[in-house]
């Protein structure tokens, strides 16, 4: 038996609570679909259930409906790169750690809320919404990583860790559930499809915002430790301290490994995840009823998948926990590429999969990545590491974009996909673990 969490711990998780019902409602399930049914609208295709490969013009770019949520995805993970590393720099100097998460958490959950708006033909508000509001989750990640370090041992990190996704698996599993009771019973509220999912997506945002208090409540502030010393005011010394960390993170060759893989299959990842109830309801020709119901299995699923990849890691170690789902994810993305349209069984059989190893996967890297950082420079390196975090993808929603826009089918993109993953574990392959924690000054814990 695994020992419980502290206090402060079990505080933390509530976080993962809260901000991961806004990543499955919203980004995972119901923005996409809804986008491109709207911007379909306005590019000309009034049949929400066919292929739209009509364009909307934003910002004097022709881009085809179907393809704008990945597009829209890569843009705010393009913006994170510019960001995240200035407010991870700010988090490190600052004892307030919790609140910088709070405050952006709220704020993204703002402007979450605006997506309530986008309807008829207006895509043009759902586009502004959904980019603030994964830059500004991007942000509050950033100080609840690094609060992580602050609040467990190199030993329980794993653990802590893996026990935040499982939690967050689980509280995004039951608003979804409610979501689900929601756009599946519409006509018993009296409301249409379209509205439901409305109200679905603001429930999203409340709910974010309003479990966010937990934690700001019952966390302790910390004072930082081993800040490096920056002259000038705080905008200075984070933008000085931006470019320190990148020129410094070339000197720890297997922290700059592990970020590499970790971008690679961790784009891949988040690329599944978000385009899968695009690739259900286009490709496949599911209802809505079928995808929304796939989504809370997998939620339930990786509840168990997160647990159980945590209790292997402390048998095994996260490194070559990491490695072996990482293999796990090859063979469901060729899996996928096969699934005939309209086979549900096998659909869900897939989602179980995804639900196994997707919670684990992310938990473990998020925990291995704590032992490669430099102490008092959390905020920094997790910032890197949030670029690539989940919901804000950028190489592989582009891709995914791009190779639909090409050849007007969804299976070549999910396709293509599968060379993040061969990517990622061949650099996976190459991190000696045990020698990125010693370089980064960090105590070996008892399994790697």
């Amino acid at each position: 038996m695994s020992e419980p969490l502290t206090a402060e711990q079990r505080a933390w998780n509530w976080y993962d609570w809260a901000n991961s019902a806004f990543y499955t409602t919203v980004l995972t399930v119901l923005f996409a679909p809804y986008m491109i049914t709207v911007a379909g609208r306005a590019a000309g295709c009034p049949d929400p259930d066919e292929t739209c490969n009509k364009t909307v013009d934003l910002l004097g770019l022709h881009l085809a409906a179907g393809s704008l949520p990945a597009y829209l995805t890569s843009f705010a993970t393009i913006a994170s790169a510019f960001v995240l590393p200035i407010v991870g720099a700010m988090v490190d100097r600052s004892p307030r750690k919790k609140l910088h998460m709070a405050a952006f958490a709220w704020s993204g959950a703002f402007f979450g809320a605006l997506l309530f708006f986008m309807k008829d033909d207006q895509w043009q508000i759902g586009a502004f919404a959904v980019v603030a509001s994964s830059i500004l989750a991007g942000c509050s990640l950033v100080s609840y990583y690094a609060i992580l370090v602050e609040i467990s041992t190199a030993s329980e990190r794993d653990r802590v860790s893996s026990r935040g996704w499982a939690f967050g698996y689980l509280g995004g599993g039951l608003l979804l559930a409610l979501n689900l009771v929601i756009v599946l019973g519409h006509g018993a509220f009296g409301l249409s499809t379209e509205m439901a999912v409305r109200i679905s997506m603001l429930s999203a945002a409340v709910w974010w915002a309003g479990f966010t208090i937990i934690p700001f409540v019952r966390l302790r502030d910390y004072v930082p430790q081993d800040v490096v010393a920056s002259e000038g005011g705080l905008l200075t010394r984070s933008f000085g301290q931006l470019f320190a960390t990148l020129r410094e993170v070339r000197g720890f060759p297997m922290t700059m490994t592990f970020l590499l893989a970790y971008l690679f299959y961790n784009d891949g990842i988040q690329t599944v995840v978000a385009s899968a109830s695009t690739y259900g309801s286009k490709q496949l020709g599911f209802s809505s009823s079928v995808l929304i119901g796939t989504i809370l299995l997998i939620q339930f699923v990786a509840f168990g998948g997160a647990l159980f990849f945590g209790r292997l890691a402390s048998r095994h170690g996260a490194y070559r926990s990491l490695l072996w789902g990482t293999f796990g994810w090859m063979a469901i993305v060729v899996v996928a590429i096969f699934l005939p349209r309209g086979n549900v069984a096998l659909f869900l059989v897939v989602g179980i999969a995804i639900g196994l190893v997707m919670g684990g996967t992310q938990a473990l890297s998020r925990s291995f990545f704590s032992q490669l950082i430099p102490r008092g420079r959390e905020g920094e390196y997790f910032a890197l590491y949030n670029a690539a975090e989940r919901g804000t993808s950028w190489f592989g929603t582009l891709l995914f974009g791009v190779v639909f826009q090409l050849t007007g089918s969804y299976r070549p993109s999910i396709l293509a996909l599968i060379v993040f993953f061969v990517l990622g574990a061949v650099l996976l392959l190459r991190l000696d673990p045990e020698r990125g924690i010693r370089e980064a000054g960090n105590e070996i814990p008892a399994q790697v």
